[in-house]
């Protein structure tokens, strides 16, 4: 009888450890669950799921769509001043008085046209200036002999290539330079291709000048 005491009381004692063995691992396993959630919890206490990375890059990416939205609309804004510009450009390297005139005249009503208010404050400042003196130039060629239209031609070009550094272009131009126009102090031009046609000097020295540099 006491054999079988014993028995039982060693059976019974190892059930115990068996229980709390159990028990020990089953807390282990709940502390390691419980750190693997804490890692994704917020300072509220509510999970985390990566939204405010994700957020962030869709604020990102908006204003990246914004901005690029603006400068479309800016180049599309200066592609009627553009357009004018090449046709005066055009007349004068046909030596054609009349029709230099006439695209000067569209060119003056291009630029009263063009709205300032949705660049920069700087910016409005800078192409106020510009258009204003465009324009000078501009009716001064709807009005005078071709030598004279040459001559304003010079000053309207840099006032052009001024207004697309700002505003862009739709279209790929090409920035020209005749090195003896002006008593050999230069000048330059814009033109829609790559090839030389000199507006300074138009049928008398067609080819005189070079390309400067492109423009996107």
């Amino acid at each position: 009888m006491k054999k079988v005491k014993v028995s039982t009381g060693i059976l019974a004692m190892a059930v115990i450890a068996l229980s709390a063995t159990s028990c020990k691992d089953t807390k282990k396993e709940g502390n390691s669950t419980d750190g693997v959630q804490s890692e994704h919890m917020d300072d509220n206490g509510h999970m985390g799921d990566g939204m405010d990375d994700h957020s962030d890059m869709d604020h990102d990416n908006m204003q990246s769509s914004e901005s690029m939205m603006s400068t479309n609309e800016h180049s599309m804004m200066s592609s009627k001043i553009v357009g004018d510009y090449l046709e005066l450009k055009n007349a004068l390297v046909a030596d054609d008085k009349g029709a230099a005139a006439k695209a000067g005249g569209t060119m003056v009503a291009s630029l009263n046209d063009f709205d300032t208010s949705s660049f920069p404050s700087g910016q409005q400042e800078e192409l106020k200036d510009i258009i204003e003196d465009a324009k000078e130039h501009a009716e001064h060629i709807e009005k005078s002999p071709i030598d004279h239209q040459r001559e304003h031609f010079d000053v309207l070009s840099k006032d052009v290539i001024d207004l697309i550094a700002i505003t862009g272009t739709e279209r790929t131009l090409y920035q020209d330079f005749c090195p003896m126009y002006n008593d050999s102090k230069g000048a330059q031009w814009l033109s829609a291709t790559e090839e030389i046609e000199n507006p300074y000097y138009g049928s008398k020295m067609m080819t005189c000048g070079s390309v400067q540099k492109q423009i996107n």
